[in-house]
């Protein structure tokens, strides 16, 4: 793995607009990130599956939800 150095340009222009106050504290949030971004694309992934293996899909009508949801919850 390559180290890096406050003389990556990002790292300086993060450092230097006050997000971060160090380094180590730049690489951690983006680590940190990458690990939310990570999850949250996991679980579209899922979404999608579990989507596809539910069934052939079924027409659907707003206005018809809409009054059966009226309807049932006033």
């Amino acid at each position: 793995m390559q180290a890096l150095t406050r003389s990556e340009p990002g790292i300086v222009a993060e450092i230097d607009a006050e997000r971060s106050s160090n380094d180590s504290e730049y690489i951690r949030d983006l680590i940190r990130r990458e690990q939310e971004r990570s999850a949250e694309l996991e679980a579209v992934r899922f979404a999608l599956i579990e989507g596809e293996s539910s069934g052939e899909p079924r027409p659907f009508s707003a206005d018809d939800f809409k009054k059966k949801m009226l309807t049932a919850h006033g």
